[in-house]
């Protein structure tokens, strides 16, 4: 029997209908990250990057979160909705970089800079954020960090993301971590001057996650979703995207009249490729995979992102005592 594309397209639509029923049949509502794939972002309830995300997860009308990214986000929206269900479709849908701190080694250089902030980027277990103070995301870890009285700011993992904010946030000392992203820091120097080569007239933009000699040839350097209101306020006609492949799906169905390059076949994340339409249709009918914070640890992450929520909305954080 021949397999055509006929009859994968009747595949994939049959499998949106059967999640569209499992979906209203159990309450749920369907979280997608930029990143995922384009079938995936095709029957989104909401999609956004991690603090859009964070956003939607709050006081939403559903009994069940679906969420179509990666373990760490589908923790956050478990801290921060404990009444909820929260399912992540495939169980090892993980995040390198957020494995690469650990809350018993955070602790640790706690103790050698005792007078020192910890903002914990979003990219990070729920144990390592019931150790920090404040948690970001990349679009508004700036804010974040020139919000805090602190002059010395451990940030964590994301040794890239802390490299950006030190240029834009001089007056205070970010000690990194040594954290990055496995996709973000495949894009090279080399590969980004090529593609200015063959496009000149193309804005290269640049998600914060990369190498800095790459986010130093930025015309913009932004998170997902800064990107997104970025490209439909510009004048100009065609971009160098900077950043995991799966964004350029949304970019070219909201912005049609206008062209964009991927600089590197290298940018695809493959723990956000790991969920598909069928993962999801299992997820909803048998109840799998339910991800859940031990409570101790989630009321401590929950006070981390409540914190970086007010600074978004325009709240500055007050140091605790002792801080």
């Amino acid at each position: 029997m021949v397999y055509t594309i006929d009859d994968e397209r009747r595949y994939i639509e049959n499998l949106k209908q059967k999640i569209a029923e499992l979906k209203k049949e159990r309450r749920a509502v369907i979280i997608v990250h930029n990143y995922q794939r384009e079938e995936v972002q095709d029957i989104a309830d909401y999609t956004g990057d991690s603090l859009e995300l964070s956003r939607a997860v709050i006081n939403i009308a559903a009994e069940v979160i679906v969420f179509c990214g990666v373990h760490f986000m589908a923790e956050s929206a478990a801290i921060l909705n404990p009444d909820k269900k929260v399912l992540l479709p495939v169980k090892e849908a993980g995040c390198p970089m957020a494995d690469m701190v650990t809350a018993e080694k955070l602790r640790a250089m706690r103790q050698n800079f005792p007078d020192a902030a910890v903002v914990c980027y979003v990219n990070s277990s729920a144990r390592v954020k019931a150790e920090s103070d404040i948690c970001c995301t990349s679009s508004n870890a700036i804010e974040v960090v020139r919000s805090l009285p602190h002059k010395r700011i451990i940030f964590v993992p994301d040794k890239n993301l802390g490299a950006y904010i030190q240029n834009n946030v001089p007056e205070k000392e970010i000690i990194l971590w040594n954290g990055f992203c496995p996709t973000h820091i495949r894009l090279t120097e080399e590969e980004v001057m090529e593609m200015k080569k063959i496009y000149p007239q193309a804005e290269f933009i640049a998600h914060p996650e990369c190498r800095p000699e790459v986010v130093a040839l930025a015309d913009k350097v932004l998170s997902t979703g800064g990107m997104f209101k970025y490209v439909k306020n510009s004048p100009a006609k065609e971009f160098i995207i900077g950043t995991e492949r799966g964004l350029v799906y949304r970019l070219k169905k909201e912005n049609p009249e206008k062209k964009f390059y991927l600089p590197s076949e290298h940018l695809v994340c493959a723990n956000m490729k790991l969920i598909t339409l069928g993962w999801i249709a299992h997820s909803l009918e048998f109840m799998v995979h339910e991800v859940k914070v031990p409570e101790e640890i989630r009321v401590k992450a929950k006070l981390a992102l409540e914190r970086m929520l007010e600074v978004s909305q325009g709240a500055k954080w007050q140091a605790i005592a002792g801080y």
